[in-house]
């Protein structure tokens, strides 16, 4: 096969893959990253660094746990997990680390926006909550949803998003 010929076939599959892509994962680590927040409790000498860590760790462990659980719950009784399978149960279950990025960068940058510990927790719950909006809503538009069911699941989104937040209201006070 030319080079020409693998780059046209790489780029073909990245298209398939972008096509078919599952965006559950963006979803539940987005629900993740929200509730690692809310359920920080009291931090030490230096909470938003124990934020950030706990927001990448926690999604991290659980991106392991769900390749895990695709690769060992589902194929072996199909066929033993190749390298192949690995790497695409890996790629699969990413989102949930990525949904995790946002609410800890916005963690991270809170000191430049001039917000205490308490505001850049909001400020991750926020970034999270709307991360799982936007991972709900462009899976519906992937799936050919219309715009009433996209309103739909963006609604549904943001109420389990105010629960979210009812608990950290609840829980801090």
């Amino acid at each position: 096969m030319s080079p020409t010929t693998r780059t046209t076939a790489g780029r073909a599959a990245r298209a398939e893959r972008r096509a078919h892509a599952d965006y559950t994962g963006g979803v539940y680590g987005s629900l993740l990253a929200a509730s690692v927040v809310i359920g920080a409790g009291t931090l030490g000498s230096f909470p938003r660094v124990e934020v950030v860590l706990l927001l990448l760790l926690t999604g991290g462990v659980f991106w392991i746990a769900h390749v895990h659980a695709q690769l060992f719950g589902e194929r072996l009784t199909r066929q033993t997990p190749d390298r192949h399978a690995v790497l695409r149960a890996c790629r699969d279950e990413w989102p949930i680390v990525k949904a995790a990025v946002p609410p800890a960068v916005a963690v991270a940058i809170s000191p430049l926006l001039g917000l205490d510990v308490q505001g850049a927790l909001w400020l991750a719950v926020a970034v999270a909550v709307a991360g799982q909006v936007g991972w709900s809503v462009a899976a519906a538009r992937r799936a050919g949803a219309t715009r009433r069911l996209m309103a739909v699941t963006a609604t549904v989104n943001v109420l389990i998003g105010l629960l979210i937040v009812a608990l950290k209201i609840a829980l801090t006070h």
